[in-house]
């Protein structure tokens, strides 16, 4: 049976979502694992906010919520959706994606941000070194479209080299999750949409690029420096 086939038809997920699903994220981040939060104050208190983060390793995302200062609905690959774990998501307001187009979890998405809320986003689509390279353009769509600030996340030691991407770390790791100031993108009076999406999407790599080597100076963690498909499967790396 198929992903889509398995999971529940996708709700329309409410800007704040459920206060459980915070409190989760926020054990899960404390107390499983050893979380540090720099910059909260760089999230804005209301209105909708993006949240920009690296992607590395499979905990970035309940990490990023237990660390978030407000609610966050997570866009999340749709093979997680099945099973126990994708009802979970589903009641926890998380977004699935669609990697076919994603257009689905855009609407939906789009619909958080216009009632004020919180929005999770990985723009470089996968798990890999979390060094921002890259930025597909949905998250400067959104930012664009539902008129909400950027903060890039700085999400370090979820995995480190040598590690695959779903292996989970033991408990007490030390993790790094660091707010940046926001970026506001819009689109300049004459340019085109096609124009505006293209620049607009490189300022936010370069800002998320930038903050995630300024997190790894000022805290000493690194990122990996294996590619994830080098990376041994689930295969834990000495721990210190």
């Amino acid at each position: 049976m198929s992903a889509r086939a398995d999971r529940p038809r996708d709700p329309v997920p409410s800007a704040r979502g459920p206060r459980w699903a915070r409190w989760v994220g926020w054990f899960l981040a404390r107390v499983v694992w050893n979380t540090r939060v720099l910059g909260r104050e760089h999230v804005p208190a209301d209105g909708p906010v993006l949240l920009a983060a690296n992607h590395t390793g499979v905990i970035d995302g309940p990490v990023l919520v237990g660390a978030a200062p407000r609610p966050t609905h997570m866009l999340i690959k749709e093979e997680m959706f099945v099973g126990a774990l994708g009802r979970f998501l589903h009641a926890a307001g998380q977004i699935p994606v669609d990697r076919d187009g994603g257009r689905g979890a855009l609407a939906a998405a789009l619909g958080v941000l216009k009632r004020g809320g919180v929005v999770g986003v990985f723009p470089e689509g996968s798990r890999g070194r979390g060094d921002a390279a890259d930025a597909r353009a949905g998250i400067t769509w959104l930012a664009l479209n539902g008129r909400a600030p950027v903060v890039p996340v700085a999400v370090l030691g979820t995995r480190r080299t040598g590690e695959g991407v779903n292996h989970v770390p033991r408990v007490r790791r030390r993790v790094v999750v660091a707010f940046g100031e926001p970026v506001v993108l819009e689109r300049p009076a004459g340019m085109s949409g096609r124009q505006a999406m293209v620049e607009a999407n490189e300022r936010l790599r370069d800002a998320l690029a930038l903050h995630v080597a300024a997190t790894v100076t000022a805290t000493g963690l690194t990122l990996p420096t294996d590619a994830p498909l080098e990376s041994a499967a689930d295969a834990g790396a000495a721990e210190t």
